[in-house]
């Protein structure tokens, strides 16, 4: 059949008109692909052909409030191995084998999985001598990437509170894991391509990314006053062999802790040695026990502010014992103190005294007072693992619960929570959030990037009864129960515990937690510092004993790392058969040797100088020191 000429020119029209259609397609496809798709297309072929050698961050430094290091990072490289780039296997397995200390059947295995790069489990974090002999050797497909490794300075100091990060810097415990995002910071690398078949491509130039530093992290620790606490509590292990001890040393006026240890520790460079309940149980904020007559405190506290009782003028028998709800609770004096002042109710830790101060409040105001001093919930410091104590229920408190809380027993608190709230007892009346993280400081610029403020829960007492407070609890530690706390020129404040440990609901014998919480100066308290030992061995387990001493050295060394003048009006101590009398150094400038050894009668001095006049004397006139101790004078024209 023919076909006419318009019906084939009609065909043609069609033709290539779908001609032309089809091109435009295929040339915006083209456009397409060549200017919009064309950067992420050429992205993914490069990613395909590329292989990255990590680079580790450096991890953020821990730090004092001083810029005192306590945790830093030190390099330790790590051996990457490409496996299509290795030419001779079994000889690159003999080389590694030797410097890493594997066996080559190991080696030679890790170097020929299947994978575009992996990393040798034995070549990480290695010494710079070993990464120095394997890039000597080099090895093709083998490749040194730089990485750290945390570092702890001081070992076991301040190990529960530093805590510990694992083998890829991640943090595991302690303040390396409440703060491990900002302390991480982001990894960089080096990226080099390479072909088909995994051959390195020289043509193309290496990538580098540097890694992102974690941010520092500054601390309200005193590294001076951390190394006193922890001088304090290794002499009192070796001496008492205990199972436990515990130390808090903070600023009542802030919440800052200044200082916090307990034993038994760890170095956290060597945490896998210790069994994990050593490591995982941060003493001072996870442990919960009866306080004892540290708790007194409150219930002094409580009774002062509610008017229940004046120091002075309010006057109580002790026969030895309180007979409560048909429950006979004793004194820890057999046969009592007798007629006492409530003061010497007080220096005396008398439990009948205390039960009388509890009845008087009654139990609805004495527990308003417990619980709006802290106790029974967390105090919201920035540790892990706070306990929170435990307390009765109101609606099951009895005359004999209510008259055992009065004195510190039947009731669980931790350290923490003591600190806390004795601080508030002395510090004006005012109740603060413990917390230990001060500042997070960008490592490159030095910019504070977030910076914490003092947390004032609420007023607990009037300044005028925490002055009261002040007072009674200095003139425990000239006069009463905490002699041994006692520090010349310092005045010292404070409190002895000595509570009974309690198993399968049973008190056990001669197992005790004996404790003291001190604050000084008494007149304006700078530090409040709480030990607590847990059954210490070969001797007399009571907290005036063994607890008072280690706080009262604490806090003598304290006061001068902190740089606190000695105080007037402090109340004279009242000796002991075993004290040494002090005496009142004399004015000696001036004097010539003959007078000044007619001057120094109970002491001993000690002369240099080649003049006949005094010019210069240690101590310094007015100073009070042990009878027998040495003066040191200095002689001149």
């Amino acid at each position: 059949m023919r076909v006419s000429n318009v019906t084939v020119r009609k065909r043609l029209a069609i033709t290539l008109l779908v001609g032309i259609l089809i091109f435009i397609i295929i040339d915006i496809r083209l456009g397409y692909v060549q200017f919009v798709l064309g950067n992420m297309l050429t992205d993914k072929a490069k990613d395909s052909w590329s292989r990255n050698i990590p680079f580790e961050p450096k991890r953020g430094e821990i730090i004092d409030r001083n810029e005192v290091p306590l945790a830093t990072n030190m390099s330790a490289p790590t051996v990457y191995v490409v496996p299509r780039q290795i030419k001779d296997p079994v000889e690159t397995a003999e080389k590694l084998a030797a410097i890493l200390n594997i066996q080559k059947e190991k080696a030679y295995k890790h170097i020929t999985k299947k994978e575009s790069m992996i990393r040798i489990p034995e070549g990480r974090k290695i010494s710079h001598e070993k990464a120095k002999e394997i890039r000597a050797l080099n090895l093709k497909g083998v490749y040194i990437a730089e990485d750290t490794k945390r570092h702890y300075p001081f070992g076991h100091y301040l190990s529960h509170v530093l805590g510990f990060a694992g083998i890829d810097n991640q943090g595991l415990m302690g303040l390396e894991l409440f703060y491990d995002k900002e302390l991480s910071g982001k990894k960089g690398y080096v990226k080099f391509y390479a072909n088909a078949k995994g051959e390195r491509m020289n043509d193309m130039a290496d990538d580098y990314q540097s890694p992102i530093e974690g941010m520092n992290l500054k601390l309200t620790i005193d590294s001076r006053i951390q190394t006193i606490v922890e001088r304090e509590l290794d002499l009192a292990q070796a001496q008492y062999d205990p199972d436990g001890i515990i130390a808090i040393a903070m600023n009542p006026n802030n919440g800052e802790i200044l200082a916090m240890s307990s034993r038994p520790d760890f170095d956290p460079a060597n945490f896998k040695n210790v069994p994990p309940e050593v490591y995982n149980r941060n003493l001072p904020v996870w442990s919960t026990y009866e306080p004892g007559s540290t708790f007194k405190i409150i219930t002094l506290a409580a009774a002062l502010e509610e008017g229940k009782v004046d120091l002075e003028k309010d006057h109580f028998y002790d026969p030895g014992h309180a007979e409560v709800g048909g429950a006979k609770l004793r004194c820890w004096k057999k046969g009592g103190h007798g007629q006492q002042s409530y003061l010497e109710v007080v220096q005396n830790s008398c439990n009948p005294g205390f039960v009388e101060l509890g009845e008087r409040l009654g139990k609805e105001k004495l527990f308003k007072y417990i619980k709006d001093f802290g106790f029974g919930q967390k105090t919201g410091i920035d540790l892990q693992g706070e306990g929170t104590g435990i307390l009765f229920n109101l609606d099951r408190v009895g005359p004999v619960e209510q008259a055992t809380t009065s004195f510190g027993q039947g009731v669980s608190v931790t350290p923490i929570q003591q600190v806390a709230a004795v601080a508030a007892a002395v510090n004006g009346g005012t109740l603060y959030t413990p917390y230990i993280a001060k500042e997070l400081i960008d490592s490159q610029t030095g910019e504070i990037v977030m910076k914490k403020s003092p947390v004032a829960k609420r007023r607990v007492i009037s300044e005028e009864t925490s002055k009261k407070i002040r007072y009674a609890l200095e003139s425990v530690v000239a006069q009463g129960t905490g002699k041994n706390a006692f520090v010349e020129s310092y005045r010292v404040g404070g409190k002895t515990g000595t509570a009974q440990k309690a198993k399968d609901g049973r008190y056990l014998e001669n197992n005790h937690i004996v404790s003291f919480i001190g604050f000084a100066p008494a007149d304006d308290p700078q530090v409040v510092i709480y030990v607590g030992v847990d059954n210490p061995k070969g001797t007399v387990q009571f907290g005036g004993t063994v607890a008072a001493p280690i706080v009262g050295k604490i806090i003598e060394d304290s006061m001068l790392a902190l740089d606190v003048k000695p105080r007037k009006g402090q109340i004279e101590k009242e000796l002991t058969w075993l004290d040494t009398p002090l005496i009142e150094v004399p004015d000696l400038i001036g004097l010539t040797e003959n007078e000044m050894k007619q001057q120094l009668v109970n002491l001993k001095f000690d002369i240099s100088g080649n003049g006949n006049k005094v010019v210069k004397q240690m101590p310094e006139a007015g100073a009070k020191i042990k009878e027998g101790s040495t003066v040191r004078v200095y002689l001149d024209e």
